[in-house]
């Protein structure tokens, strides 16, 4: 059987940090025939220059470096996807390092299993590696979580692992330079609504660098968010085919937590606020007959629910695995899971908020209302 030809293409903004290891993961790939696409997408830190020294098109595994202005990662994408070669189009994300079978691996299960199954797209599996902070706990036990009991057919071929038959994604479009993030969703969804079927291949596997840092960690969470407006815009589950998402893992009751907090604490402060002023027995009497009371009582049950949301489910997964995994784990790391889910919580918030101002605005792949 002729093995199928594969290009991996790879883009970056400002990761020169992350070049060399990636593309030295990917020019080690055991599958043939292969070819790497690398895409430079307005990078101000040095990373074009740091990429061009990897330019080589006469390479045993030829090597093309194209450059463009900063138009975004669904532009560069779409770059690297015309300029291919390969039958196949594989996308990965510069901070990601692949085993050397990673490739191999999404090759090995492109063959659909029923003459009715159309394979059009084979995503594997990341794995995020941990650093000495609470964030890059949570985030790897988070991905780990999601991919842990997922099916052979999904619903998304994610953006750091997966690989695309040319012909189906070119049929559809491509990569459209209008999106604003979740890019490999919104294809992954075009792909399945024109009949294709994407499939999970457990052993393909990247490893992905530690997410450190609050800051960066947010604004991802932030523009995930953003981005999954337009998805459920355009893809509402009364028109969508094939499986239901998949890979949303515990954002969802992540979403409960700042408003059951806020509710908690609104609820509980009328309460806090007569007992604090309160002068002698008379007053407390009054208090413990008062209105306010009840309140209290709501603001109990809030808590409690607060509580559940935080140590049980999907999300108490997710933070107790962090805390074991931290190098404390005392109250210190408690309280820093904690800290960080609440702010998570404010950062899927905000994005809501932004992607409902995105399609009022017809903007960032949202179609236009008026």
């Amino acid at each position: 059987m002729t093995e199928l030809s594969v290009t991996v293409t790879v883009c970056v903004r400002d990761g020169k940090d992350w070049i060399d290891g990636c593309l030295e993961a990917l020019s080690k790939q055991t599958h043939r025939p292969l070819e790497i696409i690398a895409v430079d997408d307005g990078s101000t830190d040095g990373s074009k220059e740091t990429l061009l020294k990897w330019h080589n098109p006469g390479g045993e595994v030829p090597i093309r470096v194209f450059t463009q202005d900063a138009l975004g990662l669904s532009a560069g994408r779409q770059l690297a996807v015309s300029e291919a070669n390969g039958e196949w189009v594989a996308i990965t994300d510069i901070d990601v390092r692949p085993e050397p079978d990673w490739i191999a691996n999404l090759v090995a299960q492109a063959e659909p299993v029923s003459v009715n199954e159309r394979v059009v797209a084979v995503t594997g599996r990341t794995i995020f590696m941990e650093g000495d902070d609470t964030v890059s706990h949570v985030r790897s036990v988070e991905i780990a979580q999601k991919y842990r009991s997922r099916p052979r057919r999904t619903s998304l071929a994610n953006g750091p692992c997966s690989m695309f038959h040319k012909e189906a994604l070119t049929n559809i479009g491509g990569f459209d330079p209008e999106w604003y993030h979740a890019e490999d969703m919104e294809v992954s969804l075009r792909l399945i609504d024109a009949g294709g079927t994407i499939v999970y291949a457990p052993e393909a596997i990247v490893s992905h660098v530690p997410e450190v840092g609050h800051k960066r960690f947010l604004a991802k969470r932030c523009r995930d968010a953003r981005a999954h407006m337009r998805i459920v815009r355009h893809f509402p589950r009364r028109k969508r085919v094939g499986p239901g998402f998949d890979f949303i893992g515990s954002s969802t009751i992540v979403l409960t937590i700042f408003p059951l907090m806020l509710l908690s604490f609104s609820a509980g402060l009328p309460f806090a606020y007569r007992l604090l002023t309160s002068q002698g027995d008379a007053d407390w009497q009054e208090i413990k007959t008062w209105k306010e009371s009840q309140l209290l009582l709501v603001s109990v049950v809030l808590t409690t629910i607060h509580e559940l949301a935080l140590w049980r489910g999907p999300l108490g997964v997710v933070n107790r695995g962090a805390i074991k995994g931290s190098p404390a784990r005392t109250l210190v790391a408690v309280t820093q899971v904690r800290i960080l889910s609440l702010r998570w919580s404010y950062a899927l918030w905000k994005g809501i908020f932004l992607g409902a101002i995105d399609a009022l605005l017809g903007r960032n792949g949202h179609k236009s209302l008026f």
